[in-house]
């Protein structure tokens, strides 16, 4: 088989993961930026709303006009794994179509040139991955799947129910990638504070705190995705008395109308989801993102008025917002009031506002403050400014910090270190900082 690989990884840092399982078993092959001289081309599918579709659907067939005569053209991922047999039927130009249980068995495929679809879950227990992107931060997978029933999400539908790591495996993982020079880790899954429910431990992440902390050479972690009803104080604690894990708290609440958040089948009302918050930004340099859904069914102006309210004023330091996607198989698709899609786009456009004072405030806040920031490697803005991120902050999501002084003009700053530096500016709502080129 020739041997040059173009391959393209869409959708959640989870779908990267799984993308950088299936570079690990083709490792034979020589990466090509350029999908025309390429003799495998591979599209890790999204298939979670209607814009992710769109996008991987997209991707598929400029990469199929693009390639060169007898490639193959492979769809992986979840939109191949939701709507296998119509996207089998309606896609010709396909050569091999895979779901989400095969990534590690696509060496297989290819040479089989078979499409596949295995039943079984796959969880990473001893996979060679090839992390791409950095070289000292990698994103780490808790579990498949979810047992949470959100009247908006069509996940369980073709992720199945909650399938979570065993803690061994997830640790020796860890201790392999600290052997390669990996010193920062994310951790994340569909529903991270479930993580071991299916087992019967209540409070498994607390468990992996403990765990991961023992490993030397780790020196920074966050947990991705909570979920308010399976988010305990006790977790928050533990995290809080963590010095690995910082006290980044990512928890998407969806809306804060207690009406709503029970149409949505949240699980927590609003008291409740407001007590975990407030305990959050309660802790010393806590970091608090979420994201709200604009325009679910019998959203009223009245609610949304209450969650733009709620997310101006709360104190967010990020926030993303989702427009209301009308996803088959799940509950809200059969609800009856659906919001006109003018109005989505106009209360998304709203909250978007708000959303962007928000982070603009919390930047704002960082200046003057001490931290430590870890450089990437030059800017794309001018030559003498490097690209650094705090870090606390998730890697591509929470922005973005210019070096563009240091306290010894006579020592060079490395790439991919750790320093202690002081935020002096802001240009745009992008940080300006000044390192101490002696702490690290």
């Amino acid at each position: 088989m020739s041997n040059k690989l173009h391959i393209v990884s869409l959708g959640c840092t989870k779908n990267l993961v799984d993308t950088e399982v299936m570079m690990g078993k083709l490792q034979n092959f020589d990466l090509t930026d350029n999908e025309e001289e390429a003799d495998v081309i591979i599209v890790n599918t999204c298939g979670f709303i209607d814009a992710a579709k769109e996008e991987s659907l997209n991707t598929v067939l400029s990469l199929h006009d693009a390639r060169k005569e007898d490639s193959l053209l492979v769809m992986a991922g979840c939109l191949s794994e939701r709507y296998q047999d119509e996207m089998m039927e309606s896609i010709p130009e396909v050569d091999i179509f895979t779901g989400v249980g095969d990534y590690d068995k696509i060496d297989e495929l290819l040479v089989e040139k078979k499409s596949r679809f295995s039943d079984a879950v796959f969880l990473i227990d001893g996979a060679e991955r090839v992390v791409t992107g950095s070289t000292y931060h990698a994103y780490i997978k808790l579990s498949e799947g979810c047992n949470q029933t959100c009247s908006f999400c069509a996940i369980p539908s073709f992720k199945g129910k909650l399938n979570s790591r065993e803690l061994d495996s997830i640790a020796k993982e860890v201790e392999g990638l600290v052997k390669k020079g990996y010193y920062d880790f994310s951790f994340v899954s569909q529903d991270s504070s479930s993580y071991l429910r299916d087992k019967n431990v209540k409070d498994g992440l607390s468990l992996l705190i403990q765990r991961i902390e023992l490993i030397e050479g780790v020196k920074s972690a966050r947990i991705l995705y909570l979920y308010p009803s399976t988010t305990s104080m006790a977790l928050l604690k533990n995290i809080a008395k963590s010095e690995v894990f910082h006290n980044y708290f990512d928890m998407p609440i969806q809306h804060i109308n207690d009406d709503m958040l029970r149409m949505m089948k949240r699980g927590f009302g609003k008291d409740k989801t407001i007590e975990l918050l407030d305990f959050m930004r309660s802790l010393p340099n806590s970091f608090v993102r979420t994201s709200f859904i604009v325009g679910h069914p019998n959203e009223t102006q009245e609610m949304f008025d209450e969650m733009c309210e709620f997310a101006g004023s709360f104190g967010f330091d990020r926030i993303n917002v989702f427009s209301y996607s009308d996803e088959e198989t799940t509950p809200a698709y059969d609800y009856e009031m659906k919001i006109d899609a003018d109005v989505i786009s106009e209360r998304a456009q709203t909250l978007g506002d708000i959303a962007r004072e928000c982070t603009l405030k919390s930047l704002n806040a960082e200046i003057g403050k001490e931290c430590e920031l870890v450089i990437d490697g030059e800017s794309d803005e001018h030559e003498f400014l490097l690209s650094a991120r705090k870090l606390i902050w998730a890697p591509d999501i929470d922005g973005e910090v210019y070096v563009n002084d240091r306290t010894n003009d006579e020592v060079e700053l490395e790439f991919c270190k750790v320093y202690k530096a002081k935020i002096t500016d802001i240009v745009g709502d992008i940080l300006t900082a000044t390192v101490d080129n002696a702490s690290s």
